[in-house]
């Protein structure tokens, strides 16, 4: 072994090096990677936990936000006391307690167009830790135009994805879904729930596959998607190909650079552009009118998260039987709809509207999440 190798290093990756896929060389090549984890989040965690324990030489972790209560059931790289720190620094203090001899540098913010390509050129694999469309398309745009391999993963519920998208070798992220699915029809875990052992399960295969592509042993998931039932413990393999009508990595691609429509926050969280013509109201001015008794207020987000953050006075009514409920509408009063951050209200409120309903419908702006932040903090954001 190389003369700069420690005694504590020799003895920490010793059952390692022992795989004869490994070895001293293999340990070698992992010392001098640099992998970069966008998001410390459920998936993040393992991944980086795993990766800074095999050795790898720098980590980079990518994640803007703070960590929150409702994290820990599935975020294990965080504990209680992290609660209303940067998620980064959280993860760096335990990721240096984990392993000292791993460089961890910390990316503080939401990955966005202008800094995407300049932080992932400084990498050598990319890991997808994210929760939402437009991060991860922005993730594998960068990854196609500077020849870098992406490790995906997704969770949702009880079920769970993992793939290597490598457009050097085979088909991007891209040829498998050209576009984002509209907003309205992706739930977020926060309303759709996951299990919380379900992103250690995903993110130690997303852990394994870096390790495979860092050290060149195996048969990475190029082309494959690996598909992961929880509930009844079944994985499944289904095989893809390279699209030639791509529109990033294809025979004759259509984005060639890295666009600001690709780093939009998760379509869940957010105001639609579509309801900018809807009429909105802030939560301040929904107090004022809820003390007046001005209008009335239905709230579209599902009964389980109803149960655990609510504005006094609110219908609940959820999403899917909204229209079937009508009748619950008085047109003749103003009505607030709302759900955790407009968008679930703005579907409903278009859709009630298609349905035939006259009366007057106001969008709350942020949903329960701004009510929590600008009115009243000791309902839970979740």
């Amino acid at each position: 072994m190389d003369t700069d190798w420690s005694v504590a290093e020799r003895v920490r990756y010793h059952r390692q090096m022992l795989l004869p896929q490994v070895g001293e060389a293999g340990q070698r090549r992992l010392k001098v990677a640099r992998v970069l984890v966008v998001g410390a989040g459920g998936l993040g965690s393992p991944v980086a936990m795993y990766l800074a324990a095999a050795g790898v030489g720098v980590l980079g972790v990518v994640d803007g936000d703070v960590v929150e209560l409702s994290n820990l059931q599935r975020q294990v790289i965080h504990g209680t006391d992290d609660v209303g720190r940067l998620k980064v620094d959280s993860a760096r203090d335990r990721l240096a307690a984990i392993n000292p001899e791993v460089e961890v540098v910390l990316h503080p913010f939401r990955l966005t167009a202008a800094e995407a390509c300049a932080v992932v050129s400084a990498y050598d694999v990319v890991v997808d830790g994210t929760d939402n469309f437009p991060a991860r398309y922005l993730i594998n745009d960068a990854c196609v135009l500077l020849g870098k391999p992406m490790v995906y993963g997704s969770v949702f519920r009880f079920e769970g994805q993992v793939g290597v998208f490598d457009a050097r070798r085979g088909a991007c992220y891209r040829c498998l879904y050209p576009v984002p699915p509209p907003a309205a029809l992706v739930p977020s875990c926060a309303e759709a729930g996951v299990l919380g052992v379900l992103p250690g399960i995903v993110g130690c295969i997303q852990a394994n596959e870096v390790l495979k592509l860092v050290l060149g042993i195996g048969e990475p998931l190029v082309d494959r998607l690996l598909l992961v039932d929880a509930l009844t413990m079944q994985f499944r393999t289904l095989r893809h190909a390279r699209n030639p009508a791509c529109p990033v990595c294809g025979t004759n691609p259509t984005i060639t650079g890295i666009s600001d429509v690709s780093t939009e926050p998760c379509p869940n969280d957010r105001q639609p552009k579509e309801s900018v013509s809807m009429q909105q109201i802030t939560a301040v001015e929904l107090k004022r009118r809820l003390d007046r008794g001005e209008v009335d207020l239905v709230d579209v987000r599902e009964p389980h998260e109803y149960a655990v953050a609510k504005i006094p006075g609110a219908r609940l009514i959820p999403l899917a039987t909204v229209v079937a409920e009508r009748g619950q509408f008085n047109p003749a009063r103003e009505t607030v709809v709302m759900c955790r951050g407009g968008a679930r209200s703005a579907k409903a409120i278009d859709d009630l509207r298609k349905a035939g309903y006259t009366g007057t419908l106001i969008n709350l702006v942020g949903g329960i999440t701004a009510w929590s932040m600008d009115v009243d903090p000791s309902v839970p954001v979740y």
